[in-house]
């Protein structure tokens, strides 16, 4: 099934659980820390640059967003976690949400974990990969910002990235919002992940 991703469209915006839509179609999530670039990479995926609001401000997306990508799947960005600057009622909130809907969606299909290539991986990178472990969520790990790094300094990041969360390094991707690169790698291992 070829899939059309600019036939793309904000589908919901939810600040509850109860305003999640019913569920119809297969759904892959964007997980990360706040500012690591998944409304970016949402962007750069769909081949639409202003679909997916971004900023330079971490903590921006506050809601758990929906996007009807042409009518075969949802891509569902996440509230990134670990922006400490967030007052705690609303880290609290933004945490029982994300969890709320890992748990609870049959149409989940698995999620894509973002970490910056530049960094390693922090405790709640680690905790967010354990606990998608420990529930049996399948999971791609895509290394953002590539794009700030030369190819020999992507190498040495991705190794890192990997061995820090007890990962293959094969399945670490990098990928640059900017450029555009490993676009064609990350569509592959989605739409294995959504048997399409």
């Amino acid at each position: 099934m070829k899939i059309h991703e600019q036939n793309t469209t904000l589908f919901r915006v939810c600040g509850n659980v109860s305003q999640f839509p019913p569920e119809s179609m297969p759904e892959i999530a964007f997980a990360g820390k706040s500012n690591v670039g998944k409304s970016s990479l949402i962007n750069m995926l769909l081949g639409r640059k202003g679909l997916a609001h971004t900023s330079s401000v971490p903590g921006k997306t506050q809601t758990v967003n929906w996007y009807n990508v042409d009518n075969a799947l949802f891509f569902v960005d996440l509230p990134g976690y670990g922006y400490a600057k967030a007052a705690k009622k609303e880290q609290d909130r933004w945490s029982r949400a994300i969890e709320d809907y890992l748990h609870r969606r049959g149409t989940l299909r698995g999620v894509l974990l973002l970490t910056d290539i530049r960094h390693e991986p922090g405790e709640n990178d680690k905790l967010m990969l354990n606990w998608l472990r420990e529930y049996q969520i399948p999971t791609v790990i895509a290394a953002t910002k590539s794009d700030k790094l030369n190819r020999s300094q992507i190498l040495k990041q991705t190794s890192l990235i990997a061995k820090t969360l007890d990962a293959d390094p094969a399945s670490v991707i990098a990928v640059s919002a900017l450029k555009g690169d490993g676009r064609d790698i990350l569509w592959k291992q989605l739409l294995q992940l959504i048997k399409m």
